[in-house]
């Protein structure tokens, strides 16, 4: 893999914290919902997943996170949404400490 494709792929991840979880107020980065960034000369895609199979707000993440990321590189971008459950280990060390996630 090229370094400038992995410098791309480094700037999306960090593009992609802009992209706000309304329901848990956290980005999608540090959610750990981005699991796969494909970016080529002509085109991007993105594999996501959501914290729950039925997320109210999936459409409106999936558009920012595809609309973001279409802005940044300058390529037409497509998102898959992935198979995966997703779970709390799958978030950044550390962004989980502190927060209520009201399960007590």
């Amino acid at each position: 893999m090229s370094e400038m494709v992995i410098d791309k792929e480094v700037g999306l991840r960090e593009e992609l914290r802009k992209v706000i979880d309304p329901e848990i107020g956290m980005n999608v980065v540090e959610l750990g919902l981005v699991r796969r960034i494909e970016v080529e000369d002509t085109r991007a895609h993105l594999v996501v997943i959501m914290t729950t199979p039925f997320c109210p707000y999936a459409p409106q993440l999936l558009e920012s996170m595809r609309r973001v990321s279409q802005e940044f590189l300058g390529v037409p971008t497509t998102i898959e949404m992935g198979l995966e459950m997703w779970d709390p280990t799958m978030m950044e060390e550390g962004a989980a400490e502190g927060y209520d996630w009201g399960l007590f």
